[in-house]
């Protein structure tokens, strides 16, 4: 089951991680909270404000030491306590505001991104692991989340305190503060060069946990087959190998990001020594207070922290422009099926005429492999049709393009006369019901799995349907009946188990149109039995399409469709088609000469 690691992007893919103005792309997302983050944004200037008042107040405590008024010292006192107070409750108010406006927003993009993805065509998932759509849903949302609750917040925050605090400090000492301008140029090149170093491993980190994650919700999906073929050390192994390519890119950021901050923060603490040491001189020649000079040095804290802060920060906003640039190729990636602009409705009730004209197709991973080569079929209303041949010869194929997962190369295919690119898919498939090869079971109770095609239908329309796919006696024998849990991809059940309940869901469905994709092959004979007479109840009234191998079950269809290689062969009644002496009567006599073996 486990693929061979794929390379990471190369530098062109991961261009666009360059660019933190990908940011701008959640502007959508923040839109309809613009009055949270407002008030947020108040609080944020609020707190920072607050803290830049803070060095003031302790100016006046400390140059009135020696004051003779001990009221006037109690008053700065209580000054500066009350400074320490607002700056709490404001700080709180902006970390609960900026909180939820982040779970708000996150939780949007997680809704968006779904949406888009669950209404792809099939053909989106030819070329992408359902595994990395999982990753970016969640390890990508958990870093915008960790953006816009905190990062955003902190680095405006930093902003205001870093541009206020410059101008405090030119206030207070425009020749301290001119020699602490002399090291700005020193800070700003390191985080310049190894900023850009930081953005091409972020982004790498994030593809390769995508990739990780693809790999592992493979195997485990298929944990039986790779255990059955005692493939677990090379399941494994291929893990192993991606994980170690994700820690090797994230150290490598890591210690990016370590060595950035180092050198950062040496030169701005070095220079603050540096200014302190000629800021004393200067309380000691008379030239300043010793206030003054603690107020500079708090302030050339202040700043310098900041400026820490922000060169910290822009990592991490750099590593969520990369994963909102993977979220938005989400939300942005072309369907190669699309609903008209302008649908055209299907008339009802439905009569259930399927009809392909001229039809070629190419699925879109084997371009050059035809799997339906000039197909013209008309089913008619209420007709039974059964598509026989070889494997590979494109009968599920033509069940996929009856529900528009894929577009015709050339051709159409109608449904009651109108293209089915003409109408909304939802509109048409309501009125199918489809019964696949490899039955789909979730991981939710026996009852609400057969209702899943039909959410409105009572508990007494899905026993009933239940009965009819000959499903009733197994379930009811279940620990709580038809309540019980089924497991996750219906794990609890036999083959032919889940193939009923998927027959029953189908029945309850209650389509013009019922799809059988081999819907009996994993049937013993006597829930084969009672399956087709239900099957051949449903028929009397819907049009049926049905696929199968076994030519015993198609048999008493209206019509036989062989197919091989893409193409219509042959068609007519199960009699008509053994005496014309062709493919149909080679797998006929393939089978009943086996069975008779047997």
């Amino acid at each position: 089951m486990a693929r061979n690691p794929t390379p990471a992007p190369n530098e062109e893919d991961r261009a666009k991680s360059k660019r933190v103005g990908a940011l701008r792309e959640l502007g959508p997302f923040l839109r309809p909270y613009k009055i949270l983050a407002m008030f947020a944004g108040l609080a944020l200037v609020l707190t920072a404000s607050v803290s830049l008042v803070m060095p003031i107040a302790v100016r006046r405590v400390i140059d009135n030491f020696n004051t003779a008024d001990s009221a006037l010292l109690d008053l700065y006192f209580l000054a500066a306590l009350g400074v320490a107070a607002l700056l709490a409750v404001g700080t709180a108010l902006r970390y609960m505001l900026v909180t939820k406006l982040g779970e708000n927003v996150v939780a949007d993009i997680r809704k968006a991104v779904f949406s888009r993805v669950i209404n792809m065509s099939p053909a989106f998932f030819e070329n992408v692991m359902t595994g990395e759509v999982l990753s970016r849903i969640t390890t990508d949302t958990t870093l915008i989340l960790s953006v816009i609750g905190s990062s955003i917040s902190i680095a405006l925050r930093n902003l205001l305190i870093f541009l206020g605090g410059l101008a405090l400090m030119l206030f207070t000492s425009a020749k301290l503060t001119g020699l602490v301008f002399l090291i700005v140029p020193l800070v700003i090149v390191p985080i310049l060069v190894l900023g850009r170093k930081l953005r091409v491993l972020s982004r790498e980190n994030q593809d390769w946990i995508a990739q990780s994650s693809g790999n592992a919700s493979e195997a485990l999906l298929s944990v039986q087959t790779v255990q059955a073929f005692t493939h677990e050390t090379q399941s494994q192994q291929a893990f192993v190998d991606v994980t170690d390519l994700s820690l090797s890119a994230a150290k490598r950021r890591i210690n990016t990001r370590a060595l950035m901050t180092t050198i950062v923060i040496f030169l701005i603490f070095s220079g603050v020594v540096g200014v302190l040491w000629i800021g004393a001189n200067d309380v000691r020649g008379g030239l300043m207070s010793a206030g003054a000079l603690i107020q500079f040095v708090i302030y050339a804290v202040m700043v310098a922290g900041s400026v820490a802060a922000l060169s910290e920060i822009w990592g991490e906003l750099q590593r969520a422009a990369g994963a909102t640039e993977r979220l938005v190729e989400l939300l942005q990636v072309t369907d190669a099926v699309k609903d008209p602009e302008a649908p055209k409705l299907l008339p009802q009730p439905a009569r259930g005429e399927i009809a392909f004209e001229d039809v070629n197709f190419n699925y879109p991973a084997r371009p050059d492999m035809p799997a339906l080569q000039d197909v013209s079929l008309t089913i008619q209303p209420g007709e039974t049709v059964a598509l026989v041949g070889p494997s590979g010869a494109g009968k599920t194929t033509i069940i996929q393009m009856i529900q528009r997962f894929y577009d015709p190369r050339g051709g159409q295919v109608t449904f009651d006369g109108i293209p089915l690119t003409e109408m909304a898919r939802s509109d048409f498939r309501g009125s199918m019901a489809l019964v696949p090869q490899d039955p789909v079971i979730f991981a939710e109770t026996a009852l609400e799995n057969i209702r899943f095609g039909r959410p409105d239908a009572s508990d007494a329309e899905v026993r009933a349907a239940a009965k009819a796919a000959a499903a009733d006696e197994f379930i009811t024998k279940l620990p709580q009946g038809y309540d019980s849990y089924v497991g996750e991809r219906g794990v609890m059940l036999s083959g032919g188990q889940k193939q009923r309940i998927a027959i029953a869901r189908a029945i309850l469905r209650d389509a013009p149109v019922l799809l059988l994709d081999e819907a009996t092959s994993a049937l013993d004979a006597e829930s084969e039995r009672l399956v087709q007479q239900a099957v051949d109840e449903l028929a009397k009234t819907r049009t049926t399409i049905i696929v199968a191998h076994r030519l015993a079950t198609v048999k008493k269809a209206d019509r036989i469709i062989v197919m091989d290689e893409g193409r219509v062969v042959a068609q007519g009644r199960h009699d008509e088609l053994v005496s014309q002496d062709g493919l149909y009567a080679k797998l006929a006599r393939l089978q009943f000469t086996a069975g008779e073996a047997a």
